[in-house]
C-alpha cells in the first residue's frame, strides 16, 4: 500500500523524500494554490449542507469531511478535481478499507500465511491495492503526458508536478512506482489527519454546544460577515490575517486533537543502544512505541482535568500559547514532526470557519459516545449522523 513512501522508508530515502517535501511544503506557490483549493471546497461543503438543512435531513458529518478532505489534499497532492462528493467512491472505499485491514495484521497471527495464499483479508487488501494503483497510475500518467505538451505552461502548483520536475534529474530513480509511493503516502496523511479530526471536532462542538456557540462568534468577529453573505464573498475573507486571529478556533481544535489524536500509537526504532529518561535500557533496533491517545488523558501530564474538553487551557489573555511538541505529540516531535501541521491546521479551519457561520450543528442522537475505529488513524466507528441548521431560520 505505502511502497517506498515517507511512512515506510528510512535512511537515505526517507531523507530525500523529507527533504524535498519540506522544501515544497514551504513555498508561497504551494501555500496559495493550497488555500484557494481548501476556500473552494469549504464553500462547496457549505453547498452541500444546505441542501440537508433545507430538507431537515441528517448525514453523515465523517463521510463528508473524508470525502471534503480527499477532495483538496487530490487537487493540491496531483492537480486533478476528484470530486468525492459524487464521484471516486471505489477509489475512497479501497482507500479506507487497506488501511483497516492492514491495521488488523498486528491481531492476525496467520496474515502472512494468507497473503501467501491469497485468501481472506489479504486477497481483499491485494484487490483494494490494485483498486488504488490503477487509479494513481493513470493520474501519474496523464500528468506526465500533459507536461510533454506544448501548450503547457509550467505552474508546478501541486505536488505531483513539482516531483515530476525532480525526477527529470533523476529518471532511474523516480520512476513512476516511486512517485506513486511518494504521492499516496502524503495524500493518505493529508485526507486522514484532517477528516478525522474535523469529524471528532465538531462531535465535542455538539457536545459543549456553548463552546460551538463561541467558536461561530469569534469567526464573526474576525471575519466581519455573518450568515447573509454570500458564501464566495465569506471565503474569499478567509486571508492568512483572519486564521492567525482565530484563536479559540485554534485552540478548540488543538484541545481536539490532544484528546483525539489522528495517529492514536506512533513508534520507532533506535538506532543504538540508548537509556530511555525514567532508566530503561533499549538496544540497537528495539521499537520504541507510545500511544498519543492515552498520553492526552493523563492526569500526570495534563493536570486533573485531562480528560475534560476544555479549550481554554491553550489560551492566556485570549492568545493561543503551544505547548512543546514533546508533551503535546499529535503532530509527533524532533526531527520527524509532521512537515503538514501547519497545512492541517489551515484546511480545518477554513472548513471550520465556513460551516459555523452558517449552520449550528447537532447529534442525530443526543446521548451518543462516539467509539474510533480499529486503523491506524483514529476514524469514528459508525460514522458521525448529524443534522445542521441554517443560522437564517
Amino acid at each position: 500500500m505505502f511502497g517506498q513512501g515517507i511512512f515506510v522508508v528510512d535512511g537515505e530515502k526517507w531523507r530525500q523524500q523529507r527533504k524535498l517535501a519540506s522544501i515544497e511544503f514551504s513555498t508561497r506557490i504551494l501555500r496559495d494554490f493550497s488555500c484557494s483549493v481548501f476556500r473552494r471546497n469549504a464553500a462547496k461543503l457549505v453547498r452541500a449542507l444546505s441542501e440537508f438543512s433545507s430538507d431537515n435531513g441528517f448525514f453523515d458529518m465523517q463521510e463528508l469531511f473524508m470525502r471534503s478532505a480527499l477532495d483538496s489534499i487530490f487537487k493540491v497532492g496531483f492537480g486533478t478535481e476528484l470530486n468525492c462528493f459524487k464521484e471516486g467512491s471505489a477509489f475512497i472505499n479501497a482507500f479506507d478499507e487497506s488501511n483497516a485491514l492492514m491495521y488488523w495484521r498486528y491481531a492476525d497471527p496467520f496474515w502472512k500465511l494468507k497473503r501467501f495464499l491469497c485468501i481472506g483479508s489479504e486477497a481483499t487488501l491485494k484487490k483494494n491495492v490494485r483498486v488504488i494503483d490503477d487509479f494513481v497510475y493513470q493520474l501519474i500518467r496523464s500528468k506526465r503526458k500533459l507536461m510533454t505538451g506544448e501548450n503547457y505552461v509550467n505552474e508546478k502548483e501541486d505536488l505531483l508536478s513539482r516531483f515530476l520536475m525532480e525526477s527529470g534529474k533523476e529518471p532511474e530513480e523516480m520512476t513512476d512506482t516511486y512517485l506513486r509511493d511518494i504521492t499516496l503516502n502524503f495524500m493518505f496523511a493529508g485526507k486522514d489527519s484532517s477528516g478525522t479530526t474535523l469529524s471528532w471536532f465538531f462531535y465535542m462542538l455538539c457536545k459543549n454546544p456553548l463552546i460551538q456557540e463561541k467558536v461561530a462568534q469569534e469567526v464573526r468577529d474576525v471575519v466581519g460577515l455573518n450568515h447573509k453573505a454570500d458564501i464566495d464573498k465569506f471565503v474569499a475573507n478567509l486571508t492568512d490575517a483572519a486564521l492567525e486571529k482565530m484563536h479559540y478556533l485554534h485552540a478548540a481544535l488543538t484541545e481536539t486533537l490532544r484528546l483525539y489524536p489522528a495517529v492514536p500509537v506512533d513508534g520507532r526504532a533506535a538506532e543504538t543502544d540508548d537509556i530511555l529518561p525514567d532508566g530503561y535500557r533499549v538496544r540497537k533496533g528495539d521499537g520504541v512505541f507510545y500511544m498519543a491517545y492515552a498520553m492526552g488523558r493523563m492526569s500526570y501530564i495534563w493536570g486533573e482535568d485531562a480528560e475534560d474538553f476544555r479549550p481554554e487551557r491553550w489560551l492566556k489573555n485570549g492568545i493561543f500559547q503551544p505547548e512543546s511538541s514533546f508533551k503535546f505529540v499529535s503532530f509527533h516531535a524532533g526531527p520527524r514532526i509532521c512537515i503538514g501541521k501547519d497545512f492541517a491546521y489551515r484546511q480545518m479551519k477554513m472548513v471550520s470557519m465556513a460551516l459555523l457561520c452558517y449552520f449550528r450543528f447537532k447529534l442525530v442522537d443526543e446521548t451518543k459516545i462516539a467509539t474510533y475505529r480499529t486503523m491506524f488513524t483514529l476514524h469514528m466507528d459508525g460514522g458521525l449522523p448529524m443534522r445542521a441548521i441554517s443560522r437564517t431560520t
